[in-house]
């Protein structure tokens, strides 16, 4: 088979006119890859655009305008704003807490403290009218009458304590995934500490190389580089971090952290000893899990194994004497 063959009709070309030119083109791509590869490329411009874009994208999500929502919801969060003022409770120590209750959940906003207020003051209202709705008038639950009333006191409470269940439980998931990605962290942050970066360098350097495995300690942390940035006290940023997260571990990092921006300690040094803290704490509860795993397994092992165990070596027996017991 010849290879001209496949050229377009009437191009006149020869064998070695062909092998030629793919020689020539080879040879082109070769030495293209090899400049590619060997050429040394200034990325510092991209990577102080990226993190200018990483503060600024964080900022924006701390500091998000009301008129980034749809006009309904607009009008939801006014009215919710409004009735919350009215009770005067955006001025009081619970809304304090409840500030800080939503920022270990990861929830931000300006309104998220009014909308969260909001739902503790109407939802024992909602809940407790579904229930007299429910039982009383349009009688979709068969209950005894004495039991009414306390059923309809029990939704009360449950509306009562939705939103601080709610929020528990999200901050206690969002503890746990940090809590699994923070040694990596600050292994990065060793490594960033000894290339000489700077503390808000190396907290956005950190951010974005755990976005992907974790984007919960990322976000504190990028957010920490940009209160870091444009707060006049660099202790108050840390102290913000350690009040989102509610961490022994970070409570660690961020005691270490202060510790070298007073005294000028070695930084890199004290994270990796902290570092190596963490893992093997880490280690140490995997090690208490697995001993705990015989002790766990024994009341399975009773309720499921232990029975069809005892079926398959005792049962040939029994069935072999009732068979005796029927020949008498």
């Amino acid at each position: 088979m010849n290879p001209l063959d496949y050229l377009p009709a009437g191009l006149a070309i020869g064998i070695e006119d062909l092998i030629t030119l793919m020689a020539g083109l080879a040879a082109t791509s070769a030495l293209l890859f090899v400049w590619y590869t060997l050429i040394a490329r200034d990325t510092m411009a991209d990577r102080l655009k990226m993190m200018a874009a990483r503060r600024e994208a964080l900022r924006a999500d701390y500091l998000r305008p009301n008129s980034a929502r749809s006009p309904l919801m607009t009008t939801q969060v006014g009215f919710m704003r409004a009735v919350v003022d009215r009770a005067n409770l955006l001025r009081g120590r619970e809304a304090e807490k409840a500030a800080v209750r939503l920022a270990q959940a990861g929830i931000r906003g300006r309104d998220a403290v009014a909308v969260y207020l909001f739902c503790r003051i109407f939802l024992p209202f909602v809940f407790g009218g579904v229930g007299v709705l429910a039982i009383y008038w349009l009688g979709l639950f068969k209950v005894p009458e004495p039991a009414k009333m306390p059923i309809t006191m029990v939704l009360v409470l449950i509306g009562a304590a939705a939103p601080n269940i709610y929020l528990k439980n999200l901050a206690t998931r969002r503890k746990e995934a940090m809590q699994k990605g923070l040694p990596d962290a600050i292994d990065l942050m060793v490594i960033c500490a000894e290339a000489g970066l700077s503390l808000d360098a190396m907290l956005a350097r950190v951010s974005r190389e755990i976005g992907r495995s974790c984007p919960d300690l990322s976000d504190e942390l990028g957010l920490t580089s940009v209160e870091l940035g444009f707060l006049p006290d660099r202790r108050r940023a840390l102290d913000n971090l350690n009040m989102r997260t509610d961490m022994p571990a970070v409570r660690g990092l961020v005691n270490t952290l202060q510790q070298t921006e007073k005294y000028g300690t070695p930084l890199a040094h004290s994270l990796r000893v902290l570092s190596s803290e963490f893992r093997d704490q880490r280690m140490m509860k995997a090690e208490e899990k697995a001993a705990r795993l015989p002790a766990i397994m024994t009341v399975p092992m009773i309720i499921f194994i232990m029975p069809a165990l005892f079926i398959v070596l005792i049962g040939p027996a029994v069935l072999r004497t009732i068979d005796a017991m029927k020949g008498l």
